[in-house]
């Protein structure tokens, strides 16, 4: 457990060195809320449902942090240390590889919890944020989606073997899944036919989740054909089908 958590403090220490992460997961979404919500501001909309715009698009944003944590830094990490035979040299030491793999992810969620406080600190400071949701359901509803992107995460890991690759993969579904699942772009402003295409997007039921249990038990208000029981249905089956792969595919090394 002690060489564990050492890992961890390791492997945290390098992330926050990363300018790309830093930017995307911690400065990025309070930058999009300070555009958005001095446009917009947070007073009641119609558009929204009652609903102001801070409040539907905070929970929204934090779409972005799981995603770049989940689809870029988690996968781009491992097969780097792969590629580079860092996993292959840690399996003569005492450090199991494995570890590597647990640090990974409670690193990025450490982050991806870092990136959400900061938004909802900045919009609570500066546009009176308010939280209409239940406390416990939203952590639940958090971790479901947390966990789903970085399943997601770990399949692409499993598969590439470069790092080259593995950043033109990560970025290919990377960057749609951003702007068609509701993280940056409201799917209120969508035509119907990119709401079809965006139903096929997984980050888009994890935003659907987070914003439903952030605003209230009253979904009426988001018209989109979905619920929060699709919502879990799906996150946990990807979840549980990209783990299974990815655990069954998934090289230490390469020779």
């Amino acid at each position: 457990m002690k060489m564990l958590i050492e890992t961890m403090k390791v492997d945290f220490k390098l992330q926050l060195r990363d300018f790309v992460v830093l930017f995307y997961s911690l400065i990025f979404p309070s930058l999009m809320l300070l555009i958005f919500g001095g446009m917009y501001g947070n007073l009641p909309s119609p558009f929204y449902g009652g609903f102001g715009t801070v409040d539907v698009m905070v929970p929204s944003f934090v779409g972005i942090v799981v995603a770049v944590n989940g689809i870029m830094n988690l996968p781009l990490t491992l097969v780097e240390y792969r590629d580079k035979k860092i996993l292959k040299r840690l399996m003569a030491t005492p450090l199991k590889p494995v570890y590597i793999i647990i640090s990974q992810l409670v690193v990025n969620l450490i982050i991806t919890i870092i990136g959400f406080l900061i938004v909802a600190v900045f919009g609570k400071l500066i546009f009176n944020l308010h939280f209409y949701g239940n406390v416990l359901l939203f952590i639940v509803a958090f971790l479901i989606s947390t966990l789903s992107i970085f399943s997601i995460g770990f399949l692409i890991a499993s598969f590439i073997r470069n790092s080259r690759v593995a950043t033109t993969v990560a970025n290919i579904i990377y960057f749609p899944m951003l702007f068609l699942s509701g993280a940056t772009l409201p799917l209120e402003t969508m035509p119907k036919f990119m709401l079809g295409i965006a139903k096929a997007v997984p980050l888009t039921y994890a935003v659907d989740l987070i914003k439903r249990t952030w605003l209230s038990s009253d979904i009426a208000w988001l018209d989109m054909g979905l619920s929060l029981s699709i919502d879990i249905f799906l996150l946990c089956a990807v979840t549980v089908v990209c783990f299974i792969i990815s655990i069954t595919q998934f090289k230490w090394y390469y020779d």
